[in-house]
């Protein structure tokens, strides 16, 4: 009675889920035997099916496996990355798609490395400065991820280009790896502050070295140099950049309604997880995971070491996030200031509650297709893009 009890009382296990097969943003496999606690069995038998959906959805058109959205403030289209290296430009309204020139011509495609994120300026209306994100490659094989700044011109659709595009952060060091650099872009709300999700390659170690910027959350100035009043600021560069440490692969990096900042990741064979980040923090990895390694060897959990920060809800099996947003409340009232996230894994969308330093899942809506990003609209209706080749963006509306 009391094991029961328990595994049903853990408000960090899922409620509700599309598919319960265990595989991260590469979809790889757990193999048998795999480690799981008595009452991580049982949780995973409380597996329960999806909520009816509640959108309407309309399709703006596909792309080339499509890596992330954002809507431009002022005009409200959409910009996508693909993540072979170009960006496309969609207006909403009149339906119509362009491709936007200027683009990085160092992109390192192939496994999990590409083209990233696309983020605007604060101040945007006034200096048009756009950032984007990617994966490049050093002689050999060593590849590592770099944020730049440019300006957008886009009076017309039909020629819309970033030009003066510099690169103003990169990760330290490169490695030989084709996976897990993150690259996700927020703004602090004040507009002072950028903030980078740095993933550590799939090495694990270097997520608890303060040497490096792998494995972390950085905080910058918007120039990209290091902001004063980081955690190390007393540190040689690039440990004065680090705002949060012992990280995986946060693919996503949200300020919550209230201005808390976010972050949701993947974990290994289980354990992905959503964290409130609080300045100078180590979050656990690689010494602590609520997931195990792929190859089944097991991971002590947070709960074995109180000197990390544990995060606010995990999942095992995992969901495979690709990105989440925190909902306005505009169109779905009820959804204000609930994280949406998108499921790779679960082909879902999913409500998740947070408050203070814990998270409860609400409910999954189940979309058919491995769910890569999300934006809200300027009405409060959402756009989400459909992972790999083919992918769809769509248009997320009230029934």
């Amino acid at each position: 009675m009391r094991l029961a009890t328990f595994a049903l009382s853990l408000p960090l296990l899922f409620i509700a889920s599309c598919g319960n097969a265990q595989s991260g943003d590469s979809a790889a496999k757990a193999p048998a035997g795999t480690h799981k606690s008595a009452a991580e069995q049982q949780a995973d038998k409380a597996v329960g099916k999806p909520a009816p959906s509640p959108f309407k959805v309309t399709s703006l058109g596909s792309f080339n496996e499509p890596w992330a959205l954002k809507v431009e403030p002022g005009t409200g289209r959409i910009f996508v990355t693909e993540k072979a290296g170009a960006m496309k430009v969609v207006d909403p309204a009149g339906g119509q798609t362009a491709k936007v020139s200027g683009m990085p011509t160092d992109v390192s495609y192939g496994g999990q490395g590409g083209f990233a994120d696309v983020a605007f300026a604060p101040d945007y209306g006034k200096s048009h400065a756009i950032y984007l994100s990617w994966v490049t490659k050093e002689d050999g094989n060593k590849r590592y991820g770099v944020v730049s700044r440019g300006t957008l011109s886009c009076a017309q659709m039909a020629s819309c280009a970033v030009q003066g595009l510099k690169v103003i952060w990169r990760q330290q060091p490169a490695l030989d790896t084709f996976g897990q650099f993150a690259l996700r872009i927020a703004f602090s709300p004040d507009g002072k502050y950028l903030f980078v999700s740095s993933g550590e390659m799939m090495k694990g170690d270097p997520a608890q070295d303060l040497s490096n910027n792998l494995g972390k959350i950085v905080r910058l100035n918007l120039d990209g140099t290091a902001a004063a009043g980081n955690p190390f600021a007393n540190k040689p560069s690039p440990g004065n950049q680090i705002w949060t440490y012992g990280h995986r692969n946060p693919l996503g990096l949200k300020f919550d309604l209230n201005g808390q900042l976010w972050d949701i990741e993947h974990g290994p064979m289980g354990g992905d997880e959503i964290n409130r980040l609080k300045a100078g923090d180590n979050y656990g990895w690689p010494v602590v995971s609520d997931g195990d390694d792929y190859s089944g060897t097991p991971i002590p959990r947070h709960w074995t070491h109180p000197e990390f920060h544990p995060p606010a809800i995990w999942w095992n099996p995992v969901i495979a996030p690709g990105d989440f947003i925190f909902y306005s409340g505009k169109l779905w009232k009820d959804w204000k200031g609930q994280a949406i996230v998108a499921g790779l894994k679960t082909t879902c969308i999913a409500r998740v509650a947070l408050s203070g330093e814990h998270g409860t899942e609400l409910a999954r809506y189940d979309m058919g297709k491995r769910m890569r990003d999300l934006a809200e609209a300027p009405d409060g209706s959402l756009y989400a893009i459909e992972d790999g080749n083919g992918g769809r963006l769509l248009h997320l509306t009230p029934k």
